[in-house]
Formats: structure tokens, C-alpha cells, sequence
């Protein structure tokens, strides 16, 4: 194993900032990939998991993939994030889960 002094990358959390102007224009930091994208919906990979996006009219006037930067423009309704791996945080015992063991 490196310690953080040989690898400084270690421990660090990753940054993912996300503006909405009006429902009209949506800037994203932390982009890793676009998985699919049309005039309806764009679904991206970011540093917290999926991102959906829908709405009606979307268009990406800008797309840095190296700094992982995105700039959408269109009538925005609806972002969903779903966590993918150990990303996803533990479920909460209900009391039946606990009855029924």
C-alpha cells in the first residue's frame, strides 16, 4: 500500500458542483463520460454516480471531457442521481427485516 505522502491522490474526494438558471441552462463539474443524450433526456457519468436529465429541447453547448466540465441549455424537468457499486449507501434495517432474520 502507498502512504498519502507517495500518492497524493489518496483520500481525496472528488468534486462534482451542479447551477441551474432558471430551469433554462444547468452547468455541471464532474463529468466523466456521457453515456447517451438526446433532445429529451442525457444520462452522464459523474463523480457520485448516474445522472439523468430530462426535459424538452436539451442541447450541450459545451462539453470539456479533460476537466469534465458540461454547459446544457433547454427547458429542464427533472435530475435524478442513482449510485452505482459501493457508492451506494447501506439500507436501513426496518423492524420486519429485523423480526425475520
Amino acid at each position: 500500500m502507498q502512504n498519502k505522502e507517495q500518492n497524493p491522490m489518496v483520500g481525496q474526494v472528488k468534486k462534482s458542483n451542479l447551477y441551474i438558471e432558471d430551469r433554462n441552462k444547468l452547468t455541471l463539474d464532474g463529468i466523466q463520460e456521457v453515456i447517451s443524450f438526446n433532445e429529451e433526456q442525457i444520462h452522464l457519468n459523474t463523480n457520485y454516480g448516474k445522472l439523468s436529465i430530462k426535459g424538452e429541447n436539451l442541447k450541450m453547448n459545451k462539453l470539456d471531457v479533460v476537466n469534465g466540465n458540461i454547459s446544457i441549455c433547454g427547458m429542464i424537468n427533472s435530475l435524478a442521481y442513482s449510485y452505482t457499486g459501493s457508492s451506494k449507501p447501506k439500507e436501513k434495517d426496518t423492524i420486519l427485516r429485523r423480526i425475520f432474520r
